[in-house]
């Protein structure tokens, strides 16, 4: 283990990151609930008792897509049941897998993925306004990527094979349908048959449509499919990669509800994206990067002190445009700083790495261990959604397979490899 270092995050109470990685866990399972055999979430947004909350657009959604997140939760609980020696976690996240893999989601013939189930109707839908009018290709491309990464953990398992079927046949269907923005670079959206899709879904044209960082899941993808030789994408990967640095790199907003040009998690995304490619390619240019753009583009992020009484040193803020400390796109920030400090060891990266884990931990709430789906110093969602009505504070509400459940993997990765406990 890493001899001890100075945090600028002390722990709460002495509850630990890992105390905080066993509630979210436990908060995840609890919003599990049978269908059809296996395991689905009860919806995608809820209360710190577990209830849909059914006003949002996410209280009636489950799935793989987006922030519903089935597979990449599903892979979290598994290796979390893995590293813990909890065959009961590992059931559950199997389960939770084969709703994915057998409930309609993957057309299985063209390799099309469906982000949502519509609870109330059953329906299938593609995004999360629960219409069909379009989807996230990167997104779609996340999921395909969370099933071939979560089939390496599985090897001699009936479901490998068709885990990586499924990857491999929604890379094909991407790189066969899905029509290029004018500037060279994935489309934020399209529409099911892969035409451009350029409007928001709440109307309007998307001033973001050629430039969202949710196309890097592409590449992710696409890369792991090659170094494992199920693909060879090494042309579109060296092509595609050069464009994004030659572009300064393309950093608007992931998330679909929300319109900047430079938002937290799409430079922790950049950096671990590119950071593989270099590996992939041989390219050191994209190694520099990675690190001189990428990840020293989350340093003003960064919050060093706590504000407006509530505790966000440590946390990162979301964008300008809405600057709420959001937990997945924090995670994501942990996990790029533990990947840093394994290429460098340069211990700045892994006190930010903690430090992101430990502000993190001070912010579960009630019986079950929910873990709020953003801290909202600012109060840029507004007060009625605070717990106690606080102006500013947590908010009362997660999505408990993402928000809730996501500090899992910079956390058993922590475990896993910087401390090497497995």
């Amino acid at each position: 283990m890493p001899a001890m270092i100075p945090f600028h995050v002390s722990p709460a109470n002495e509850y630990t990151i890992l105390d905080s990685l066993h509630d979210s866990v436990r908060f995840a399972r609890h919003c599990l609930v049978p269908h059809r055999g296996h395991l689905c979430a009860v919806a995608s947004f809820v209360d710190p008792e577990g209830n849909p909350v059914t006003w949002h657009d996410f209280g009636v959604l489950e799935g793989p897509g987006w922030a519903a997140n089935a597979v990449g939760g599903a892979f979290e609980l598994y290796w979390y049941g893995r590293l813990m020696a909890r065959p009961d976690v590992q059931r559950d996240a199997l389960a939770l897998l084969d709703h994915v893999l057998d409930d309609g989601f993957i057309e299985w013939d063209s390799g099309f993925i469906w982000g949502y189930r519509h609870i109330p109707s059953g329906r299938l839908c593609l995004n999360y306004k629960a219409r069909n009018d379009w989807f996230c290709v990167g997104s779609m491309a996340r999921i395909a990527h969370q099933l071939l990464r979560f089939s390496t953990f599985l090897p001699g398992d009936h479901r490998t094979k068709r885990m990586q079927l499924a990857a491999v046949r929604c890379a094909d269907w991407i790189a066969c349908h899905v029509q290029m923005a004018p500037n060279g670079w994935f489309p934020r959206r399209s529409q099911k048959d892969g035409k451009p899709y350029p409007w928001k879904p709440e109307g309007g044209e998307d001033p973001f449509f050629a430039g969202s960082a949710d196309g890097l899941f592409v590449l992710d993808l696409w890369a792991d499919l090659t170094v494992m030789g199920l693909a060879d994408y090494r042309a579109q990967l060296d092509e595609l990669s050069s464009r994004f640095v030659a572009m300064g790199g393309i950093f608007g907003s992931i998330n679909h509800d929300t319109y900047d040009a430079h938002e937290c998690v799409s430079y922790a995304v950049a950096f671990r994206t590119l950071r593989r490619l270099a590996s992939v390619l041989r390219r050191p240019d994209l190694a520099a990067f990675a690190m001189e753009t990428a990840l020293r583009g989350l340093e003003p992020f960064i919050m060093r002190e706590d504000r407006h009484g509530v505790a966000t040193r440590g946390l990162l803020w979301m964008e300008r445009s809405w600057d709420t400390a959001y937990l997945w796109e924090n995670a994501e920030a942990a996990q790029a700083y533990l990947e840093a400090y394994l290429d460098t060891r340069r211990r700045l990266y892994l006190r930010r790495a903690l430090d992101i884990l430990r502000a993190i931990a001070r912010h579960h709430h009630g019986p079950y261990g929910f873990l709020t789906e953003g801290v909202d110093w600012n109060n840029h969602v507004g007060a009625e959604h605070h717990f106690d009505g606080a102006e500013f504070g947590d908010i009362r509400y997660t999505e408990p397979l993402l928000n809730n459940l996501h500090i899992a993997e910079p956390t058993l990765f922590y475990l896993s490899v910087i401390c090497g406990c497995a």
